[in-house]
């Protein structure tokens, strides 16, 4: 896993020079700490920072040039399968890389080639004869890229810093006020935005292809492609094909010339992954927990009982709150835009501990997505059905003078309408505003919420579980939990791998049978029953709780300063996204006991603490 940045130079009179490529490649220094390398002519600038994980000689650093000598790359992470690609295309090549192959196969298949690749990547191949560039992003968005684009330059990078740091750039942005919609409404910005209209995320399994006249952007994967007419409902065929897949997944992951382990939470999905990697391993795998010392937050004691039952060569690291409150001082340089998230604190520290001892990690991410693991997928259902509809507004209006726990379920049976409804679920399951609160809340010209498409057509009839958890791995899934860990585990320069993200696994989950998801109310059902092989099923009879800090009863207590710093009228008039009357009633609603608003507050600390920092 590395940092790739570079730009084209559309027009001779495009600004963009050597100088100014070298400094956008150091922004991403931490991504790749091993060695750095550029390839500029003028035209065309390519920059690259790499973390060596395959071939750490220096042969497979890069820029690096096809056979040909046509062809330059650089290239951020990793494609598994690699090997057979170099068997399967006859390739002869110099290195034990996977750069190496990736150039190769595009050498000699063309664009066709990233229907071969399984991994994690942004790759950027230039020709050198034709000044054609093609961009490529993996399937599932595990890689990031941001680019800028106007009639003289394109640019690209893989951290929205990176791109920010061109200085004729930076000069002309501005902020996209929907996007600061959807981040209250949702927590992140989700792609194709950014916090600036200039910067763009490109899209998932897409390609990229630009010249001095042309730019065009296609896809080449989409999840809502991969539905089948009929679901797999034969249990005992589906754990087999399950098992497999995830075996050769976690297989596929182990491939290094570096030290790994896993981040083993003690939950059902980092406990599978760490099952088979440590079932297909010679030597112990090392596995990494972390626990607060607030005894609520601290799960270290169930990852220590799957360690010793697996056998592993187990590290746990207790942090303290202070420890924690100090790490989130960090977020907004890390995540470059306006993200409030606040599990990537956790998931900064481990991944600070776990570089100590290894330069890779495999996790568990996308298990809750790929087979029901959260309650919003539980609401889904409730909500569709026609008697909830008709009660939902005297319901709601009971709720609303009871506890919080009630005043969450109002908020929930609160949507404004059908079309919505899925973001409508996501954001109050996660405590954030509602439409209907955003229009209070935003000033004029701000208030109206951009549509997110929520609905994809489909060749069978889909549950309304299901469209949510498609709406998740969309969304949620992409462009918050796998950027979390992106950035965070990229601070401390550790890759980090999803096994249960590998595209075959989400392909048979999208077209698994739901009732084998959630079965006589057990949640991911049929990935325990894989897990449960390798691991007794007691140790994990227990609440989920998630990888969460304290947020709330720290915003009340050492935190609260933040809500001074940045939240007084000064601040809010000086912005100006807020009604300070409506945040001033919010705060006070929050500090006289209602809890639920926790995660709106830290919204609005989190939008101007960014602001603040960028001298909005």
């Amino acid at each position: 896993m590395c940092g790739i940045a570079g730009f084209l130079n559309r027009t001779a009179a495009s600004p963009l020079t050597e100088e100014m490529l070298r400094n956008m490649t150091t922004c991403l220094a931490h991504r790749g700490p091993d060695a750095d390398g550029f390839y500029f002519d003028g035209q065309i600038g390519l920059g690259h920072r790499r973390l060596s994980i395959l071939d750490l000689s220096s042969a497979a650093n890069q820029p690096m040039f096809s056979h040909n000598e046509r062809y330059v790359t650089i290239f951020n992470g990793e494609v598994y399968n690699f090997q057979e690609i170099r068997d399967q295309l006859g390739l002869r090549t110099r290195t034990t890389s996977d750069t190496e192959v990736i150039l190769e196969a595009f050498v000699q298949l063309g664009p066709n080639f990233v229907q071969l690749l399984n991994g994690m990547y942004a790759i950027a191949i230039y020709d050198k004869q034709t000044g054609q560039l093609d961009v490529f992003r993996d399937r599932l968005g595990k890689k990031p890229i941001y680019y800028y684009l106007d009639g003289a330059t394109f640019a690209f990078a893989s951290e929205l810093k990176s791109v920010v740091n061109l200085a004729p750039i930076r000069r002309r942005l501005t902020v996209d006020k929907e996007a600061v919609n959807q981040f209250l409404y949702l927590g992140y910005i989700p792609r194709p935005r950014s916090i600036y209209n200039e910067i763009k995320k490109m899209d998932s399994g897409a390609h990229i292809r630009v010249t001095a006249t042309e730019f065009t952007e296609s896809r080449y994967w989409k999840l809502e492609e991969k539905i089948a007419p009929q679901v797999l409902s034969d249990e005992t065929e589906a754990k087999r094909q399950l098992h497999d897949l995830v075996r050769t997944s976690v297989q596929y992951r182990m491939i290094s010339d570096v030290p790994f382990g896993t981040f083993l939470s003690g939950g059902i999905d980092s406990s599978l992954v760490t099952a088979m990697a440590q079932s297909v391993s010679t030597t112990p795998v090392k596995t990494f927990s972390i626990g607060f010392d607030s005894a609520k937050h601290n799960e270290s004691s169930f990852a220590a009982a799957v360690a010793q039952h697996l056998g592993t060569d187990h590290h746990s690291f207790t942090v303290t709150e202070r420890e924690a409150r100090e790490s989130m001082a960090e977020l907004a340089t890390i995540y470059d835009e306006p993200y409030a998230d606040s599990s990537a604190v956790p998931t900064l520290m481990v991944s600070r501990l776990a570089r100590q001892h290894v330069t890779m990690a495999l996790s568990g991410d996308g298990g809750d997505e790929l087979f029901h693991g959260y309650g919003m997928y539980t609401w889904a259902n409730r909500l569709a059905k026609s008697s909830v509809n008709l009660l939902r507004h005297p319901a709601r209006l009971v709720m609303q003078q009871m506890s919080n726990r009630y005043k969450r379920v109002a908020d929930l049976l609160n949507y404004p309408a059908q079309e919505r409804l899925r973001s409508h679920i996501f954001s109050q399951e996660q405590y954030l505003f509602s439409e209907r609160e955003i229009a209070k809340l935003l000033k004029p010209g701000l208030s109206s919420l951009p549509t997110l498409p929520e609905h994809w057509p489909a060749p069978r009839t889909l549950t309304p579980a299901e469209q949510q958890a498609i709406f998740d791995m969309q969304y949620y899934l992409q462009d918050d939990l796998l950027v979390k860990v992106d950035r965070a585990s990229m601070r401390y320069s550790l890759e980090t791998r999803g096994p249960l993200l590998d595209y075959r696994i989400a392909e048979f989950a999208l077209n698994l049978d739901p009732a084998l998801k959630v079965k006589d109310g057990v949640s991911k059902y049929l990935l325990k029953q894989v897990l449960y092989d390798y691991v007794p099923a007691h140790i994990f009879d227990r609440p989920k709780w998630g990888f969460s800090i304290p947020l709330g009863t720290w915003l009340k207590k050492d935190l609260h300063y933040l809500i001074d710093e940045y939240l007084k009228p000064q601040v809010l008039e000086q912005i100006g996204f807020v009604r300070p009357e409506v945040v001033k009633e919010l705060v006070r609603r929050f500090e006289a006991g209602e809890d639920h608003l926790y995660n709106r507050v830290w919204l609005l600390i989190v939008l101007h603490q960014w602001a603040i920092m960028h001298n909005l």
